[in-house]
């Protein structure tokens, strides 16, 4: 199966290369999935009317309000 996302060389917060196939495997499949629901929204929000530009800036401030669960320790 081949992707938008299998060119990505996952590392850790070290910089270590992730070599785990299965862990890549369910990282690549939730960027898929997280690209497709963020495409049907921008394709819903369209098709009410609304401003595309708005619309990313809205998307993009939602992954930037991410938060991380599992801080690194210091």
């Amino acid at each position: 199966m081949s992707g938008e996302f299998d060119h990505v060389v996952w590392r850790s917060p070290k910089g270590e290369v992730l070599a785990c196939v299965e862990k890549i495997k369910v990282m690549r499949e939730n960027l898929e999935e997280l690209r497709q629901m963020a495409q049907d929204a921008l394709e819903d929000a369209l098709l009410m009317g609304g401003d595309e530009r708005q619309v990313r800036q809205v998307l993009h401030d939602l992954v930037d309000g991410l938060t991380n669960p599992y801080p690194e320790e210091q």
